[in-house]
């Protein structure tokens, strides 16, 4: 593979081949917010035909659809705060169920899970219906996650792009998000 490229193209390849029948092949795709997770994701899209669900954009549309559960998304994301599993892992599960009728099986899961409680709530919610063979870890020095937020949040149109925000956001990661990768890493 050419020089600053992952070798994963073979990983990839192997999972996209056994991505058959209903059951749905999940790869998480984490990392701090302004990791760059988006930008990468829509890059496996375009090479792999994968479905890119991102759990913000899902809560973001279910915060402005009016639903019981908009209020309370809504006060999460303010305070930079984990919205409960179940609300986030059943939009997910909506999503793909939508796209498995579709013939899609294949999904990058951006920004989810965020805790342990949410790894746990993925596997009450999925059952079966989901397997994922591993998860992609974006690792990004703070300083560059937080410049590329506040220079793109004019356009970003998000409530939790502003100075306070992000670094409750990026709390919320050091100490609930980055343990998932050595949680993930270590039970495989």
């Amino acid at each position: 593979s050419a020089p600053g490229k992952p070798k994963t193209k073979q990983t990839e390849a192997k999972v996209v081949e056994q991505a058959t029948g209903t059951q749905a092949t999940v790869i998480f795709v984490l990392g701090g917010p302004g990791a760059g997770k988006g930008t990468q994701c829509a890059r496996l899209v375009e090479d792999y035909k994968f479905v890119h669900l991102s759990a913000g954009d899902l809560l973001r549309a279910e915060r402005n659809s009016n639903s019981e559960n908009a209020k309370l998304i809504n006060n999460y994301i303010k305070e930079g705060q984990i919205v409960p599993v179940e609300i986030t892992a059943g939009l997910l599960r909506k999503a793909m169920e939508e796209n498995v009728a579709n013939g899609n099986t294949k999904f990058l899961v951006d920004g989810f899970p965020r805790n342990a409680d949410n790894l746990e709530g993925w596997k009450r919610v999925m059952g079966d219906f989901a397997v994922v063979p591993f998860m992609l870890f974006l690792d990004c020095p703070e300083d560059v996650m937080v410049n590329r937020i506040l220079s793109g949040r004019a356009n970003s149109g998000r409530i939790d792009d502003n100075a306070e925000a992000v670094q409750k956001r990026l709390t919320t990661y050091r100490e609930q998000t980055r343990p998932i990768n050595r949680a993930v890493s270590a039970t495989g």
